[in-house]
């Protein structure tokens, strides 16, 4: 969307809210949860087709997985935000010659999964649906994929995890949410009603929800892999989670983008995932 059109829709909002500021609220955050793609496009399914695929259901969601067998350590593969399992496929056949056993999935309201909402909550809950059924001794994360499995290991505790890869994720929900009030230029009633109806969800309020403070009960290794001019996540983030994740290392990179889809990082992840 463009700037212009994303503004008309926070001014639109804004003026609802004046009325209802509940209704504009729900509508904000319902926009806010939508994923605009992250369905697969028909190359992307050729890149998931020599997977063995399997559903597994969470509280009446589907979760779509795929299953490339191998003899090696079983690595979790968890995408970011309107992707799906085949974002993965620049590494694939490196993690495939290390004969590593590899799960991916698709996150609600992506890939082959059912829903067409989504959050980082729901997304932990199916990471742990997942994991339970595999027992992956590797998590490897991308954005809120990465968040999500923090999440996770804080709520499952997946004792069988014992290494993390977080790429580009994001430290703390307040900052995701942040950014969207600020992009759509809501007004204080919309701000204060977000933060209400994530309170009324989830029983907790939207500053608990901190991936950087929950490493601190997590045991697994973590790499935490961030890009310096990341304009997605700040690379203030990485910093955060170096600062609290005690049992971990940053990789900080320059120029590779949000994505991180760099083959130089390929080695350093499986080094750390083989030592």
């Amino acid at each position: 969307m463009s700037s212009f059109v994303i503004k008309s829709i926070g001014n639109a909002l804004n003026a609802t809210s004046l009325i209802s500021s509940k209704y504009a609220s729900k509508k904000a955050l319902h926009l806010f949860a939508s994923p605009r793609k992250g369905r697969y496009t028909d190359n992307q399914k050729t890149l998931v087709a020599s997977a063995k695929f399997e559903t597994l259901s969470r509280n009446g969601h589907n979760i779509a997985t795929y299953h490339w067998q191998g003899n090696g350590p079983t690595i979790l593969l968890a995408h970011g935000w309107e992707s799906n399992a085949s974002r993965w496929s620049y590494i694939l056949n490196d993690l495939k010659a290390q004969e590593y056993n590899i799960i991916a999935l698709d996150a609600p309201a992506h890939g082959k999964s059912s829903g067409r909402q989504f959050n980082a909550v729901l997304y932990a809950d199916c990471i742990s649906v997942v994991a339970k059924k595999f027992e992956p001794e590797v998590i490897l994360g991308h954005s809120v994929g990465g968040m999500a499995t923090i999440f996770s290991l804080h709520n499952y505790h997946l004792p069988f995890v014992n290494k993390i890869v977080s790429l580009g994720a994001p430290a703390h929900f307040s900052g995701v949410f942040s950014r969207y009030k600020s992009m759509m230029g809501y007004n204080r009633r919309i701000s204060k009603g977000l933060d209400n109806i994530v309170y009324e969800r989830f029983g907790k309020p939207v500053d608990y929800f901190s991936a950087a403070n929950f490493t601190k009960t997590i045991e697994a290794e973590g790499l935490i892999i961030h890009d310096k001019k990341d304009k997605i996540i700040p690379f203030e983030d990485a910093l955060l989670f170096a600062n609290r994740y005690k049992n971990s290392e940053l990789i900080e990179t320059e120029g590779f983008g949000h994505g991180l889809k760099d083959a130089s990082l390929t080695p350093k992840i499986i080094g750390f995932i083989n030592r």
